[in-house]
């Protein structure tokens, strides 16, 4: 198994396009966290062996966590897993949450990545995205980061209503200012469930436009060249040994184990998620029952899995792979669906490998599900 992730269901406030499982009431944190330790000791009893290469908190927002909370995860992550000597370790973090005494706290802690959810340097942006933080704070906490940690990432948001090319670029040019190695950039969906779909129903809110998200995408992927950045996977950027390692294993189709409400697991063959609900999760838990549920992938499922994840990277889907594996059917049909778009220069194939090319990446989902075999 490569990866661990945690997933941190609590958030400060929720932002108006976020759908991720999380609440606002940290009235039962200590109980989740409680239930978070009893499931890493109950499912450590099938992966104790396993080699354990990333452990990754996300959220939520994993910054919330008091220092006692924080090291009884870690201390029974390591009681319980063989986590490898040079594992890449990552905390998600909110701005607000970033001051001297929590810094000092991930540095004297297994963390050594850090994942900031920045979303924007301007304050009409952070207000209209309904975000707890505020620009001053963008700034200091990455300058308190870059005391104590090299390996730093920022999370921007674009596509945003207000947002125009100038500011997008601006957003941009800070972070390439800060010397920052690793941004992930993600352009603004309207999720189900979320304050943002409900004001465009209610037209209090205009619609998106794709053509300005598709402009910033265009916009980040040469200013992000420009500045030594390589694009290796469509929403990431990262300058030679700074790649996120923990993403690549999701995108590279490797096993990872996740724990906490809503988590998602995946082993190859197998798919399970724990249940969206923290007190059933607790309760669960509390009766050493895991809440989860699974489904056994079919042939076609990890074939679709496979070219979804892989055609997002710089290093594609191989064809050799697709044989070895899936067989020279699912091969000839693979390319038999991607004819069209290597007709029109949105896939090319190169070294045995079909790739999104840069025309490509922005529609690199909706192609990749053109490809599914069903």
């Amino acid at each position: 198994m490569a990866g661990l992730y945690i997933h941190i269901p609590f958030c400060k406030t929720a932002c108006n396009y976020c759908n991720f499982h999380f609440s606002t009431n940290k009235k039962n944190i200590n109980q989740v966290i409680d239930a978070i330790c009893k499931e890493i000791e109950i499912r450590s009893e099938v992966s104790r062996k396993e080699l354990i290469e990333t452990v990754y908190f996300g959220g939520g927002t994993p910054s919330l966590l008091s220092c006692s909370q924080l090291n009884m995860i870690f201390k029974t992550i390591y009681e319980n897993y063989n986590v490898s000597s040079c594992a890449e370790v990552t905390m998600e973090l909110n701005p607000d949450d970033l001051g001297k005494e929590k810094i000092i706290q991930f540095e004297n802690s297994k963390i050594n990545r850090l994942s900031i959810g920045i979303q924007s340097f301007f304050d009409e942006d952070l207000k209209w995205m309904n975000r707890a933080h505020n620009s001053e704070q963008s700034h200091g906490s990455i300058e308190i980061a870059k005391k104590y940690f090299d390996n730093i990432s920022v999370d921007l948001l674009y596509g945003i209503p207000q947002m125009s090319d100038e500011r997008w670029l601006a957003n941009l040019q800070i972070v390439f200012n800060l010397g920052l190695n690793h941004i992930s950039c993600y352009a603004l969906t309207v999720e189900p469930k979320t304050a943002l779909n409900y004001l465009i129903k209610k037209k209090k809110q205009l619609p998106l436009c794709e053509d300005q998200a598709a402009n910033h995408f265009k916009i980040l992927v040469k200013e992000a060249r420009k500045n030594g950045f390589e694009h290796y996977e469509v929403c990431s950027f990262g300058k030679k040994g700074y790649f996120s390692k923990h993403n690549c294993n999701y995108w590279l189709g490797t096993s990872y184990l996740g724990i906490g409400p809503s988590a998602h697991s995946y082993n190859g063959n197998t798919r399970s998620w724990n249940i969206s609900n923290n007190k059933k999760y607790i309760d669960a838990l509390n009766n050493n029952i895991l809440p989860s549920e699974s489904e056994l992938l079919t042939i076609q499922n990890r074939f679709n899995e496979y070219v979804m994840t892989s055609l997002r990277t710089i290093w594609g889907v191989s064809l050799k792979k697709i044989e070895i594996e899936f067989g020279k059917v699912f091969q000839s049909r693979l390319l038999h669906n991607a004819d069209k778009y290597l007709k029109t220069n949105f896939l090319k194939i190169e070294n045995l490998h079909l790739k999104a090319t840069s025309k490509g990446k922005f529609l690199v989902d909706g192609i990749a599900s053109d490809l599914f075999i069903f």
